[in-house]
This record gives structure tokens, C-alpha cells and sequence, in this order.
């Protein structure tokens, strides 16, 4: 497919695209969203390089694709409430918080349709995020193991990752109680 508003590189084989030659921080018009939603759409995953967003710029382009999610066990930064700022200091030990693979909330009942990762400062090495595409990683399984898992019904539940025993809890910002008491019930 082609774009009109920008350019559009495949990055890998399983999925991703790189856009160049257009600014987040600007008003886009609908035509312009729409072709990003569809190359979302193509690729499941899409970088632009060099942006450079505010937090309420960075909403606003998040805006166009729908709701925001408030997170509902990690702390967000305290005039963004939809923003939550993922970060590890020099003197931090330990694994990055994220740092295992998951789908962001995923056990919500309607799940967001993405999430927009804003890196400002990054390492030289390390810290990289992986993504995986499990439209192909069902396509690859046999049909027999396609069959066994056809009826099936999975559940996604947040109560073992932000659970006061997990890592998530010890490690990222605290609960509040309230919070914590769901994660207990389940």
C-alpha cells in the first residue's frame, strides 16, 4: 500500500514500519490519521524517529485513535493521569519494569487498541523493546494444535502481575490500598 502524507519503510519481515517526513507535535487532519491507523493496521507496529512531543502533544495525538486508558494499578505522572513515565536511574539495579514479555492491559474487558511508547533518553545498549507478532506466531502452529485450541477461551487477569507479591508491586510505584485490595479479590 501506499501512503500520501508520509513515507513508509518496512522494518522486518514480521511486522513494522518506520513513517518519516511528518511531525506529531502538529495538528494532524483526519486523512493523515486515518493512513497512520492503517499503516498501524499493515505492520502492528510503527516508529517516527526525531519527535519531539509535550506531554499534552503526545495525548493529543493519542486522542485520535480513541480513549485513553487511566492504568489501573501503576502511578501516571501527576497532571497526566494517561501517561505513565517508564524510567530507571543510573543507580537502579535490577530488571527494567516492563522488562518481561506482556501486552499492555490486555485484561481489560475492551482493550486499548495500542499503547505509544515516547522514548526521550535511551541507553547505548540495552533496555531495547521487542515486539512479536501472534497473528503469524498462530498462523505458524500446526492444524492440529489450531483445532485443540479453537473452543478455547483464555482469560487474562492482572491479579499475578500487579499483585502486592509480584515484582511489579516491590519494584514500580507503590498501590494505593484500594488498588492493592482488587489485585487481592482477583
Amino acid at each position: 500500500m501506499s501512503y500520501r502524507a508520509f513515507d513508509l519503510n518496512r522494518v522486518a519481515g514480521a511486522l513494522g514500519a518506520e513513517i518519516s517526513g511528518i511531525d506529531l507535535a502538529r495538528s494532524l487532519d483526519d486523512a493523515v490519521i486515518a493512513e497512520i491507523r492503517q499503516g498501524l493496521l499493515d505492520h502492528q507496529v510503527v516508529f517516527f524517529r526525531d519527535q519531539h512531543l509535550t506531554p499534552e502533544q503526545h495525548l493529543a495525538f493519542g486522542r485520535r485513535f480513541g480513549d485513553l486508558n487511566i492504568h489501573d494499578f501503576v502511578a501516571a505522572m501527576p497532571d497526566h493521569p494517561e501517561i505513565l513515565e517508564v524510567r530507571k536511574e543510573e543507580y537502579e539495579t535490577g530488571g527494567n519494569f516492563g522488562g518481561a514479555w506482556h501486552s499492555d492491559v490486555t485484561y481489560l474487558e475492551e482493550p486499548a487498541l495500542g499503547s505509544i511508547l515516547y522514548a526521550r533518553e535511551v541507553p547505548a545498549f540495552g533496555g531495547d523493546t521487542l515486539f512479536a507478532n501472534m497473528y503469524l506466531a498462530y498462523d505458524a502452529l500446526s492444524e492440529g494444535m489450531k483445532r485443540m485450541l479453537a473452543d478455547m477461551t483464555a482469560v487474562h487477569s492482572a491479579r499475578r502481575a500487579y499483585s502486592p507479591r509480584s515484582n511489579y508491586f516491590n519494584r514500580g510505584p507503590a498501590l494505593d490500598e484500594d488498588s492493592a485490595q482488587q489485585c487481592r479479590r482477583g
